[in-house]
């Protein structure tokens, strides 16, 4: 046997171990899908991704070959994601709204190549998870422009579901008529409520009559349906593609810097800390006993144990007249021992204490 020969059959015992444990390790990648579906998480997570790199590139002792390991990591990782991708496609997600509603451009964001539910608010989307037909909802958090959203945060306090990953999704209004129109043919505008309200000055400016509709993308498609060529919707550019309107003009926000976050619901809390830097942002709501100082207190502990408040809301109780309850968003890890000292101090002084959901953070445009 040649020195070629035995240096080709090394090889082909080096596939056989290769091939062997690249089934091992798909295997794994299932059940890392399992995990994600279960907790509504991204199939895309860059820090561990870049983890997995920086700490196995160091096993590489031959500067040139590590840089080809790296590309050989990176192609695997790739092949993980697309293996992932297909097992999640049979994960049903939850929206408020019609197709093309900025509920469902988040989803298919979120969750690229799941099925897609449509329910007519908010609360049904919810429940629709909470019963166990649909593996998770997008519901939307805050908008920039119009504050939280009060029915949303009503649920994350007297509800079940948990929330594990949110997305800050940019809202970018146009005006959509049917093909032929233009805009001096324009006499009234529909739109959701939240919509009119964030596209107001150039509405003004136009002098168009205005009609409330239950959300953008039912808006289009009201205008798509209806022969009256003087009617135009306020909606994404997504819904245009989807109604087959024509786009008038582009971009008539108020303001430039609208942006929504939505949040993905799911029936389990994620726990594990050293996936996707999850502890990196969590929410928490809770009740405080009715003495004096006992909000102060609680915000003391949040402040005394290193954790920075994103966001800080309050709503009344709708079963208790006069009385609130607290919503706060912080940055930190919560699974860490400052994170359980920090809850431990707050259920002393809280009537309800709720860890609401450990999340990673995206911005898409």
């Amino acid at each position: 046997m040649s020195e070629l020969d035995n240096t080709r059959k090394k090889i082909n015992e080096i596939d056989k171990e290769i091939a062997k444990l690249f089934e091992e390790r798909m295997v794994c990648s299932k059940e890392v899908a399992e995990y994600k579906i279960k907790h509504a998480m991204p199939i895309f997570d860059a820090s561990r991704e870049q983890e997995v790199i920086d700490r196995n590139a160091k096993m590489i002792e031959n500067d040139v070959i590590r840089e080809y390991y790296i590309n050989f990591l990176k192609q695997t990782m790739d092949i993980s994601k697309q293996y992932q991708a297909r097992l999640i496609k049979g994960m049903r997600v939850a929206y408020s709204g019609v197709e093309g509603a900025f509920a469902h451009i988040a989803a298919m964001k979120m969750f690229p190549g799941a099925t897609y539910i449509s329910y007519p608010n908010f609360t049904e989307a919810y429940n629709a998870v909470v019963d166990g037909l649909c593996d998770t909802c997008i519901l939307p958090l805050e908008n920039s422009f119009a504050g939280d959203v009060g029915v949303v945060m009503d649920l994350i306090f007297s509800g079940s579901l948990y929330i594990n990953q949110v997305i800050e999704l940019e809202v970018v209004h146009n005006l959509l008529a049917k093909k032929g129109s233009e805009v001096k043919d324009i006499k009234k505008v529909i739109s959701h409520a939240q919509a009119l309200n964030q596209c107001l000055d150039y509405i003004n400016k136009k002098g168009f009559e205005t009609i409330d509709a239950p959300n953008t993308a039912l808006a289009a498609k009201m205008v798509a349906e209806n022969d009256d060529m003087s009617i135009a919707a306020i909606a994404s550019n997504e819904t245009a593609d989807l109604y087959d309107l024509e786009i008038l003009e582009s971009n008539i926000n108020s303001s430039h810097n609208n942006t929504t976050r939505f949040g993905a619901f799911s029936r389990s809390l994620n726990t594990n800390a050293t996936s996707s830097k999850m502890g990196e942002h969590f929410i928490i709501v809770f009740t405080v006993k009715n003495e004096a100082g006992a909000l102060a207190k609680t915000l003391n502990i949040i402040g005394s144990h290193g954790f920075n408040m994103r966001n800080l809301r309050s709503r009344p109780m709708k079963e208790l007249i006069w009385n609130y309850y607290f919503y706060v968003e912080l940055e930190g890890d919560i699974n860490s021992n400052d994170g359980k000292d920090m809850m431990r101090a707050l259920s002393i002084f809280c009537d309800k204490l709720k860890l609401v959901g450990t999340y990673t953070y995206q911005i898409e445009k």
